[in-house]
């Protein structure tokens, strides 16, 4: 325990921003760094609990309280080796995340928890400044090959671990770089490129192998896999959008907002926004601007959240933010006791850069003009009732609040069904389960098909970056197991207390 006294004397302090006029005139990231000084009290607000339940708070099992101890002494190796002892890449984590340990800090209780987040960041890119990140190359290799469809999170995760484990790893990626959502999903205002970029050569050093263009089951035979590889691991995670299948789908300017986000990463790397839009699941080959537009974004997660950002950065003229759902506490309920995750209101920094955000509302209809444009939608409030657990169970609509709201772009963020079925799935004949993803074993990840294993959000539905590398790491040692009878990698449990 760093200071024992560290959370009596020190608040909850997150690293300063750029003022919002200044980041809407880019696309890179705009958090500072703590000052030395911050980050050691950061640090020291940690009590080293007995019982460390934001341990069972992160999917990964991240030994949070000893990297915590070692960053207060400054013991910078110490705690670079502690917090990737579980976590492969903390700089995807540390930016991306939303932080499950933090809402199970014993000392959220009664004080603003750890900043676990931004500590676990300054960890991993003061690991690089100071040269502690070097590749890791096996010291033996087992002759054994191991083909990984799909390069985000999941799929990262299951290729560096099974290279580390000694096997020779290619990864499949259909697009023209490796990252899947990482790289094309998420916004560089929240991870640059450059980012992904170095870590992806760190793991071509170490030994992986990337192809890009490489569709498997479009332009990659599945069979040829089959023939060559001694495993195969599919991480093409929850690709198809959920719609809004209601009058005016059609119109110009309804989009889904993967392509909307997808396109501007392209155009902030140089590339062109439509390469590939062919490849891809309900992607139309146009371009989708924001520009001088009144924007609506239709889902109020995390990637509309990102909508709203991209389009207050492209110079829309309005944005405006639908939920379905009514709006959330502030703070927790006797129905969202510590410490699970709340489901509280979040104010992300997209929403702090100017968006109205509206609650309880359904979209009825789009509205066109007789070109066929989109012009408005048509709206209506919603009445939700509520269940035993203090959660919305169902609605009703209220009476005369039909209306029109202005709309010249509409983009659907109402989160992702199931993976793509079309192509190499259903080639493969994987059995699905009753939600269409691909059906595996809880422990071995083993699709009905001989050799062939599933992770990510391919296997457990659409979820977080922090859930698809435990998945990614599970899976792998799984596939170890397979080929070698037992498993050099380690468990996530074994760094986890069981309470």
């Amino acid at each position: 325990m760093g200071k024992p006294t560290g959370f009596i004397e020190f608040t909850r302090e997150l690293p300063g921003k750029q003022p919002v006029g200044e980041r809407l005139r880019h696309y890179r990231e705009f958090v500072e760094r703590y000052s030395d000084e911050k980050l050691n009290q950061q640090a020291g607000r940690c009590m080293n609990c007995g019982i460390p339940f934001c341990h069972n708070g992160c999917p990964l099992g991240n030994v949070i309280p000893e990297f915590n101890d070692a960053v207060y002494r400054k013991q910078w190796k110490e705690a670079y080796d502690i917090l990737t002892s579980t976590n492969n890449f903390p700089e995807f984590t540390g930016r991306i995340c939303p932080a499950p340990c933090e809402t199970a800090c014993v000392l959220g209780i009664n004080q603003p928890a750890i900043a676990i987040e931004e500590i676990e960041k300054h960890i991993i890119e003061i690991a690089f400044e100071k040269g502690f990140v070097q590749p890791r190359k096996p010291n033996l290799r087992t002759g054994k090959k191991v083909a990984v469809v799909g390069s985000g999170p999941a799929g990262l995760a299951a290729a560096d671990q099974l290279n580390q484990a000694g096997h020779q790893v290619t990864v499949f990626e259909r697009d023209d770089a490796p990252g899947g959502l990482l790289r094309y999903g998420i916004p560089d205002f929240k991870l640059e490129k450059q980012v992904v970029d170095r870590r992806i050569r760190l793991m071509e050093e170490e030994g992986v192998e990337f192809r890009c263009h490489a569709n498997v089951g479009v332009n990659v035979s599945i069979h040829d896999l089959l023939r060559e590889y001694h495993a195969i691991v599919l991480c093409g995670g929850s690709t198809v959008p959920r719609d809004l299948a209601i009058p005016g789908r059609n119109l110009e300017g309804v989009h889904f907002a993967m392509p909307f986000l997808k396109q501007q990463n392209k155009r902030n790397a140089g590339l062109d926004p439509q390469a590939d839009a062919l490849l891809e699941s309900n992607i139309h080959p146009v371009d989708i601007s924001a520009a001088g537009k009144d924007v609506v974004v239709i889902g109020g997660g995390d990637t509309g959240s990102d909508c709203v950002g991209t389009s207050n950065r492209q110079g829309a003229r309005s944005v405006t933010q639908f939920e379905l759902l009514p709006k959330p506490p502030e703070g927790r309920t006797p129905q969202m006791p510590w410490p699970t995750y709340p489901m509280t209101l979040k104010t992300s920094s997209s929403h702090e850069e100017g968006a109205d955000r509206k609650w309880a509302v359904a979209t009825k209809a789009f509205l066109g003009d007789e070109a066929g444009r989109l012009r408005a939608l048509q709206i209506v409030d919603l009445e939700w009732e509520t269940g035993v657990d203090g959660r919305p169970s169902r609605f009703v609509e209220r009476s005369g609040s039909d209306r029109e709201v202005p709309c010249e772009l509409a983009l659907l963020a109402m989160g992702f069904v199931q993976p793509l079925q079309e192509g190499l799935l259903q080639e493969l004949g994987v059995e699905l389960d009753e939600r269409g993803n691909v059906k595996a074993g809880e422990s071995d990840y083993k699709t009905n098909i001989l050799k062939i294993f599933t992770c990510g959000d391919m296997r457990r539905g659409q979820s977080l970056v922090v859930w698809a590398i435990s998945e990614g790491r599970e899976c792998a040692r799984a596939v170890d197991t397979y080929l070698q009878g037992s498993s050099v990698l380690e468990r996530r449990d074994a760094n986890m207390l069981v309470v």
